[in-house]
């Protein structure tokens, strides 16, 4: 049984669409952000980061954070969404990282400055957003040659289909960009990803199931 705690954002979608392609049982924990729930000293216990995704493996006693780490995880102990041999092995994990250095950082701090930052910094908006689709181009330049990023659907078009799928919020357009759009269309219309992006609920949980301990069990 895998312990998942995380919120409804784009890295806590790659931990949940990830588990739900394998079908895989965990329970999740929701973590309230607007209210600090990151910052407790039980949470800081699993992530000293503050930061979701965090999971705990029961069977083997592991606590991971860093949501690329728990992708290639999960993708290891089950033996899915990722190939096995080396080539494959670090195609993914090249698809991957580019995630991880490049369209989470550059499209959140696009959209810091776009919806968040206390002052207007035009220079900011438009260097985070340029990068951002300059980023998009380069997927969509791999994706003309492959179904997906990795020759096969797998952890690499999770991560970064969790990002871009949020495009509109920070204001980057993907016009003309058709391979990139058929990607996004392919993969949204996935039955786990459908259930993924809505665990935990956006509007987060009620009281109730906050003073419950804001846990369920799927599968």
């Amino acid at each position: 049984m895998i312990d998942l705690y995380t919120s409804a954002t784009p890295n806590g979608w790659k931990a949940t669409i990830t588990l739900e392609e394998l079908d895989h049982p965990y329970t999740l924990h929701a973590v309230d952000l607007t209210t600090g729930d990151q910052n407790s000293p039980a949470f800081r216990a699993m992530n000293p980061n503050g930061r979701i995704p965090v999971i705990v493996d029961t069977e083997t006693s592991m606590t991971i954070f860093e949501s690329g780490a728990i992708l290639l995880y999960l993708a290891e102990k089950t033996g899915q969404l990722m190939a096995t041999d080396l080539a494959g092995r670090y195609l993914t994990i090249q698809w991957l990282m580019f995630q991880m250095g490049g369209i989470g950082p550059m499209q959140g701090q696009a959209v810091v400055f776009e919806r968040y930052f206390g002052e207007d910094v035009p220079a900011a908006r438009e260097r985070y957003k340029n990068e951002t689709r300059r980023l998009y181009e380069v997927l969509n330049t791999r994706l003309a040659e492959s179904e997906y990023l990795a020759g096969e659907y797998g952890i690499a078009d999770i991560a970064n289909w969790s990002w871009v799928k949020t495009h509109r919020w920070a204001r980057v357009p993907i016009d003309g960009l058709n391979h990139l759009e058929r990607w996004i269309d392919a993969i949204a219309a996935r039955p786990a990803v459908k259930r993924g992006i809505e665990v935990p609920p956006p509007a987060g949980v009620s009281a109730k199931q906050k003073a419950m301990g804001a846990s369920i069990t799927t599968r």
